[in-house]
């Protein structure tokens, strides 16, 4: 059944080839993605060290309780990702199916949050260019801070969002048998994804919303 249910595409000389090609694939975009991240994260560390009393300033007006709600729900994500993953390899179809569903729920709610948080940001005054009113001697080394906070966390809020579509697809597609034991590439190289945004927020985490609270 399984090998009628999911025939290998002719390129492809057996199933095991095609997993490898599509896994080497993901992982060619995974390392693109962190790249460009990293440039990001670099841009930071220098205006960082440029304007160190003012980052550590601005990230004192950064909502560490929400942040923190943040963060345990993305890593709570990853777990039920990782589990529905484990379920469809032991032949489950609708636990797999809830657990994709938790997760695009969770990084729903994760840009609920954050919505909220730029909400609130932008009621203080702190989006450069839009609504800005800090004034004093660390206004423009803040605003250098919300502008690479706004860049940081926007492109990753776009890949929650990528990340939750599918998600949707995937539980769908789970529901629907498209996966079993021996075919569930898309979900695994899908799980990696997410499990990637996952980790580039483990990164934003300290250096945005601890930075001005450490000792």
């Amino acid at each position: 059944m399984n090998a009628r249910t999911h025939s290998v595409p002719e390129q492809f000389d057996d199933p095991l080839q095609q997993r490898e090609a599509a896994t080497l694939g993901m992982w060619a975009f995974l390392a693109t993605e962190i790249l460009f991240f990293g440039v990001l994260f670099a841009g930071y560390t220098l205006c960082r060290v440029r304007f160190p009393e003012a980052f550590a300033e601005a990230s004192r007006h950064t909502d560490m309780l929400l942040g923190t709600i943040e963060t345990a729900v993305l890593l709570t994500s990853s777990c039920a990702v990782a589990l529905s993953v484990r379920e469809v390899q032991l032949g489950g179809r609708r636990l797999a199916t809830a657990l994709l569903g938790v997760t695009a729920l969770l990084g729903v709610s994760f840009l609920v949050m954050h919505g909220f948080e730029y909400y609130a940001e932008y009621q203080e005054g702190l989006i450069p260019s839009i609504h800005y009113t800090q004034q004093g001697v660390y206004a423009h080394g803040m605003a250098i801070f919300y502008c690479l906070y706004y860049f940081i966390t926007g492109f990753h809020s776009l890949h929650v969002t990528i990340g939750v579509v599918l998600m949707a697809v995937m539980g769908w597609r789970t529901w629907q048998g498209a996966f079993d034991q021996d075919y569930h590439t898309p979900l695994e190289l899908t799980a990696l994804y997410w499990h990637l945004v996952d980790i580039v927020w483990i990164f934003v985490y300290p250096v945005i919303y601890l930075v001005g609270r450490a000792g």
